[in-house]
């Protein structure tokens, strides 16, 4: 009988019925497992870092699916075993990342954060700030998460281009190449980084990079913190010419005393995009249909390697 597992007792209470000779099971991978030759599809736990647990995993003959919750997969790639198939979570946080992009840039520019600050001082101070309305965005990387960024600033009523690994044109859309980068960036208000992390795209906001974007301009990052050249941005956010909104960082988690914390025009958050109460029910969503494909013999969506 095949064996599905899922990593906590809520998603398996949660799941409801399966196909017949089909059996659910709760692993947290902290552990191997007690009946590792009748594993099919494993779900690892969210925001899984693997260390020594890769091996648990490796040590299933026959699992057919190892399904990732998160859009990135470069950091199971290299520890995933060769005979499984790799499914990323495509799908299950393009809204909820959508939302706190925008959010983000919203809170930096009408300074939402530092009003906060006021309120808590008693300050009332109607000062002016900047509008989202009219801003020149440029979202580089364009997949599912990416167009879901790019809609959304259009709805804000921006003047949005997107970029990407390879130009073409998409949903309407001109998609520029990372080639175009610099170009771009010298017209651009507000910089939105949704890349995957490879080696093309690690550091690709670097210092040159940043230089190019006018003074004022916004960085805002929900991808990967290694997509930025950090020190260069430090740099950049301590002389006060860009302001920067980020929900990833590297290092990661950013340990005490980095100059992360201090910087001035910087809006933080600790890595919470793809963290709502979306995220379960569009997760089982997924592992309900890869289930349904592996009892029908249909290919497993999302695969991204194997």
């Amino acid at each position: 009988m095949p064996i599905i597992t899922l990593p906590f007792v809520e998603l398996v209470d949660r799941f409801g019925p399966v196909p017949d000779g089909v059996e659910l099971d709760v692993w947290d991978v902290e552990g191997p497992y007690a009946r590792p030759d009748e594993v099919a599809i494993t779900l690892l736990p969210f925001y899984f870092a693997g260390r020594h647990r890769w091996q648990y995993v490796h040590d299933l003959p026959n699992l057919r699916l190892l399904q990732l919750p998160s859009a990135g997969y470069e950091h199971a790639l290299p520890h995933a075993p060769e005979h499984a198939h790799v499914a990323n979570g495509r799908g299950i946080h393009d809204d909820e990342t959508a939302e706190l992009a925008v959010g983000l840039a919203l809170t930096s520019l009408r300074e939402i954060h530092t009003f906060q600050t006021d309120r808590a001082a008693g300050v009332w101070d109607a000062r002016e700030t900047r509008s989202l309305a009219d801003r020149r965005v440029t979202v580089v990387g364009y997949g599912a998460i990416g167009s879901a960024i790019a809609s959304r600033f259009e709805a804000m009523r921006c003047d949005v281009t997107v970029v990407a690994r390879t130009a073409r044109e998409q949903d309407g859309r001109t998609v520029h190449a990372f080639g175009d980068l610099p170009a771009l960036a010298a017209r651009t208000d507000v910089l939105v980084l949704i890349a995957p992390l490879t080696d093309e795209t690690e550091r690709l906001v670097d210092a040159a990079l940043l230089a190019a974007l006018p003074d004022g301009a916004l960085v805002v990052n929900v991808a990967r913190g290694r997509v930025v050249d950090t020190d260069a941005l430090v740099a950049e956010l301590e002389c006060g010419r860009l302001s920067a909104a980020l929900d990833v960082t590297d290092p990661e988690p950013l340990p005490a005393g980095h100059p992360l914390w201090a910087t001035p025009n910087t809006v933080l958050t600790p890595h919470v995009g793809g963290n709502t109460d979306l995220s379960v029910p569009r997760t089982l969503d997924l592992v309900r249909r890869q289930v349904a494909a592996l009892a029908a013999g249909r290919p497993f969506a999302n695969v991204v390697h194997g």
